[in-house]
């Protein structure tokens, strides 16, 4: 029986009310404990096991919240998901979430929820005004009223709509909450844990499959929870325990609940876990949410069914209520959502609400029923409750503002009967929850028989549907069919299953008669609740030519928002299709997309924010290079020593500047394991590289490397790097540190889309090896200590371009290059990633006679730009081989990708800017780079731009500054001098262009 009381809202100062309407006994909560909350500021009480919309109903709260546009009040639905008018603020502050479910949020101690898109108040909201100008703000008003003056949209129009649009509060402070990324796989995914997902999960686990039951409920039951039902003569909770039990018991079987499956994308499922939602604040070291990608062989769905709301006036009064949901809230939560109740349908189903009010205490003063016939069945449920039964009948108004008073029912014979009330539980029949099985493009197909629209055809691979998701909307049916579906998907992954028994259930009965729509009513009829699309809106969608139902969608924004058109779509497609003159199969269904259900941008995100947004990637001798005193960089991903200051030094020029001349005149060490690192095998490996490099390497040597450039298809250079070949089907390709990740995923591109018959594999093997560069006159001295005999490093032996895998250190596995990039004798040694730090504290000891020294990112600059090679500055994306010097190694024996559009007139004209070296006339003069190059006694404008300086260096070679840059004609105009003007700094100054190498043209210090 329900307590007698009734509500009473107090402060949150003030003692927590008892709960009026919570029923003396049953339901599934825990009645022993009692949970403090608050709903804007008044304090409440509720029950574990409750969810915020139970609670609020069971303390009598009626009236959740306003409307989107209209400001409508709004109170609870439904008991789930679909869930589209009670969306609340939840928590404050930092944690503060908008446009939570009311349904959904599980009751905590302490939870602070607010109602939204009101001011200054829930009861009295000034914007409420909008349903006095409602005929003004129909569909598509947006389209057609800030049209004129087109000088008001941005001071008037713009700032009006922003601030009108949404409708909680964002909280504006960075989350304090961790999300996670986990990756699951398993044989069976079963989505859903009702009567069809238990039989599904129990079928395919008992056939010794690995099975992951994901289920967005806190409890496995779906509606089995909000009925009076037996199962093998025991009540439902009773049957679900036992269940539940035997899935637990079983080691292949993981149950995820708190979970729901979101979306079928290709070759996985996306699936949220809110793991502390039902918290306050998550634990230590515990996620607030986590993100699952589920790879699953089969997959059963087994999502259940949403309930159809009726159209009639005034149907989005707080009070009014799916019947589904009226008995959620008195089976499960052991709430009456009303005193007095009219029940209005169509269907059988409904008669249930009926029995199962009068059975809690609930006055039922009728059974609104739109049928002419009902079964004996149905007018004995509605005697035996006391209710009227009033049949080929419509409620054709309802009394209230803020809370349902009583309602008006006009039957078949235009007679009207006036039936007081505070709670109306409707149904329309029931929609199957289908929406995952539409999300690789396959499209709802209506059933006539059944009156909604069922499972495409083409499902999403390894996907098949059960239960009341497809159409089948009788417990028994339910059970069989997911047994069935469970042993099949069993079955189809290897294993041999024997269909559990279903057990035996009592009768029921789900017979309906289609009805969209009750004309002639009182009031506005709302189709879709959250974005208030009514009747008429549709209509004037139809007048006005859109009548597809995409074009529906998008005019009216029916079955856009949080609920994505859960409890509107059927009864919008149906109208529709009536005022359109069509069948609702020929008018169809819009397009389901991920998400089911809304998604944090958290929850996406994972850990990668602030720092972790890109991780800080350190090299295998960052331990080491701190212990030097390093100073770092980033570089791309990585942190890298930039330079290696020591004391009495003034400056880093000082010290960049010692780094650069120990390496020309003795020996240096250098860290360049972040070059990416990409191993490619197999017998068309060398042919993979002639396509996507300029240059041939079908003829290069096994222990030989080779420079090479790689282009985009629009014919710019996209990469360069050295490539090694290690065997006749191996090859070890470097690229530059910012590009590694393009480059491999252009490889990928090439060789699964362009080229996918030839017989190569790749795989980016950049963090596995430690590489470090030891470079300089005295650099073969060095390794001779380090290298294992009897290797021979001679130059005879091991000359330029050279590459071999030996051992080093006594046995450790190692990759030896003879490569430079400071146009030193040079080589590149690599070792496990383990072994870096350690390699480069032996090559430190070893090289300590002669005088070795690490040097950073800066001197290895200083020293590329000297010996004029290329590097990020001018790798820009707007340069060519050409442009770079680098046009002789276009091969034209071959074809390669960006061949054909490097020849374009445009990328071929002699007048385009091309690399040179530019040093100062005055040498004292320090160069800019991003200087721009303008002709002597030009002005200073755009029209006289000629280039730019993309690298400059104070060179220790030659004492002074030097760079490199992009001059027009460049090649044609050595010995000219041009300016450097640098208008951001206010530098202008006159440099001399030279060939681009600076020291050593020749290249006879790489052959010593």
């Amino acid at each position: 029986m329900i307590l007698p009381r009734q509500a009473v809202a107090t402060s949150a100062a003030g003692p927590a009310p008892a709960q009026p309407f919570r029923l003396a006994a049953g339901g599934l909560v825990d009645r022993t404990a009692t949970l403090d909350f608050t709903f804007d500021g008044r304090r409440y009480t509720g029950h574990p096991g409750d969810t915020l919309a139970s609670a609020l109903l069971a303390n009598g709260v009626r009236l959740v919240g306003r409307s989107f546009k209209y400001h409508r009040p709004r109170g609870i639905l439904s008991s789930g998901p679909e869930e589209p008018n009670a969306l609340v603020e939840l928590r404050s502050g930092a944690r503060r979430e908008p446009n939570t479910r009311a349904t959904m949020a599980e009751l905590f101690a302490g939870l602070e929820a607010r109602s939204q898109n009101r001011w200054p108040s829930l009861r009295f909201d000034l914007m409420g005004v909008n349903q006095l100008v409602a005929p003004i703000l129909a569909a598509g008003f947006y389209y057609k009223t800030f049209m004129w003056p087109a000088a008001f949209w941005e001071t008037v129009y713009e700032p009006l709509i922003r601030r009108a649009a949404g409708l909680g509060r964002a909280a504006g402070e960075p989350d304090p909450d961790h999300y996670e990324k986990a990756t699951l796989h398993c044989d069976v995914l079963v989505t859903g844990a009702g009567p069809a997902g238990l039989m599904a999960a129990l079928a395919a686990a008992r056939a010794g499959a690995r099975v992951v039951l994901c289920e967005e409920d806190v409890r496995l039951g779906g509606r089995l929870l909000a009925e009076r039902r037996t199962l093998d003569g025991l009540p439902a909770p009773d049957w679900l325990r036992g269940v539940e039990a035997e899935l637990r018991a079983m080691p292949d079987c993981r149950i995820l609940t708190r979970t729901t499956v979101f979306g079928a994308f290709d070759g996985a499922c996306g699936a949220v876990e809110r793991v502390s939602d039902h918290l306050a604040t998550p634990p230590e070291f515990q996620p607030r949410q986590r993100l699952w990608r589920i790879v699953a062989g089969r997959q059963v769905l087994a999502a259940g069914s949403i309930e159809r709301p009726l159209v009639f006036g005034g149907n989005d009064r707080p009070g009014i209520m799916l019947a589904g949901a009226v008995r959620s809230y008195l089976n499960r939560f052991g709430v009456a959502a009303g005193r007095r109740a009219v029940v209005f349908t169509n269907n059988d189903d409904a008669a249930c609400t009926v029995a199962d009010l009068a059975a809690a205490g609930v006055a039922v003063a009728a059974l609104v029923d739109m049928r002419r016939e009902v079964s004996p069945e149905i007018r004995r449920i509605a005697e035996a409750a006391g209710a009227s039964l009033l049949t080929d009948a419509a409620v054709t108004r309802v009394r209230g503002r803020t809370a349902l008073r009583g309602v008006e029912v006009t039957d078949g014979a235009g007679r009207r009967h006036a039936l007081d009330c505070d709670l109306l539980a409707m149904s329309g029949g029931w929609s199957p929850s289908l929406h995952l099985a539409s999300h690789h493009g396959g499209k709802a197909a209506w059933n006539e028989a059944r009156a909604t629209f069922l499972p495409p055809e083409q499902l999403p691979p390894g996907m098949a549907v059960a239960g009341a998701a497809n159409g089948d909307l009788l417990l028994a049916e339910c059970l069989a069919a997911g047994a069935r579906a469970g042993a099949a998907a069993a079955q189809a992954t290897g294993f041999r299953p024997a269909p559990p028994a279903t057990p035996s259930v009592d009768g029921e009965s789900t017979a309906s008669a289609p009805f969209w729509w009750v004309r002639g009513g009182r009031g506005k009829a709302f189709v879709d609740f959250q974005n208030d699309v009514g009747v008429e809106d549709v209509a004037l969608a139809n007048r006005e030519g859109f009548r597809s139902v995409e074009h529906l969608k998008r005019y009216t924004t029916l079955g856009m928002a949080t609920d994505q058109g859960k409890t509107s779509n059927a009864n919008g497609v149906a109208l529709l299709a009536e005022l359109s003159g069509r069948t609702i199969a020929g008018t169809g269904t819009t397009t389901f997309r991920p998400p089911y259900t809304p998604v944090a941008i958290g929850a996406l995100a994972g850990h990668h924010r602030g720092k972790a947004f890109r991780p800080v990637r350190r090299t295998p001798t960052h331990d080491w290079a701190a212990e030097q005193g390093a100073v770092f960089v980033e570089a791309g991903p990585w942190l890298r020593a930039q330079y290696f200051p020591r004391p009495g030094e003034s400056d880093w020029l000082e010290t960049v500047t010692r780094e650069a001349r120990t390496v020309r005149e003795a020996v240096g060490l250098c860290d360049v394991t972040t070059l990416g690192k990409i191993d490619i095998q197999g017998p068309d490996a060398a042919t993979f590289l002639e396509r996507v490099y300029i240059n041939t390497w079908k003829a290069l040597p096994v222990g030989r490397a080779r420079y090479g450039v790689m282009l985009r298809e629009d014919g710019m250079v996209m990469d360069d790097g050295t490539t090694a070949r290690l065997a006749e089907d191996r090859f070890v390709m470097t690229t530059t540190t910012v590009n590694a990740v393009r480059v491999s995923q252009h490889l990928e591109f090439c060789h699964q889309w362009l080229w996918p018959e030839l017989d190569v594999q790749m795989i980016s093997v950049t963090e596995q090896w430690a590489q470090i560069a030891v470079a300089g006159p005295r650099s073969r001295a060095v390794l001779e200590r380090v290298v294992d005999a009897p290797f021979d490093i001679g130059n005879d032996a091991f000359p330029h371009m050279a590459c071999a895998a030996l051992t080093v250190c006594g046995g450790i596995k190692a990759r030896l290059f003879r490569l430079s990039f400071s146009g030193e004798m040079a080589y590149e040694i690599a070792v496990p990633a383990r072994f870096g730090d350690a390699l480069a504290r032996r090559l430190m000891e070893a090289g300590a006679p002669f005088g070795i020294t690490p040097y950073g990112t800066e001197a290895l600059g200083v020293l590329r730009i000297e010996k004029g090679h290329v590097a990020g500055n001018e790798l820009t994306g707007q340069t060519t081989a050409a442009d770079l010097g680098l046009g002789r190694m276009m091969s034209r024996k071959k074809d390669f990708i960006g061949r054909a559009m490097a020849q374009r007139p445009g990328l071929t004209d002699p007048a385009r800017p091309v690399l040179v070296g530019l040093r100062p006339v005055d040498r004292a003069a320090r160069l800019r780079g991003g200087a721009h190059l303008l002709p002597r006694g030009a002005e200073s404008t755009a029209a006289h731009d000629q280039g730019y300086l993309t690298s400059v260096a104070f060179s220790p070679a030659l004492g002074h500054w030097i760079g490199l840059g992009l001059l027009v004609r460049g090649r044609e105009r050595m010995g000219e001098i041009v300016r450097a003007h640098d208008p951001v700094r206010g530098g202008d100054l006159e440099v001399e262009v030279v060939p681009p190498v600076f020291v050593d043209p020749e290249g006879a210090r790489l052959h010593v």
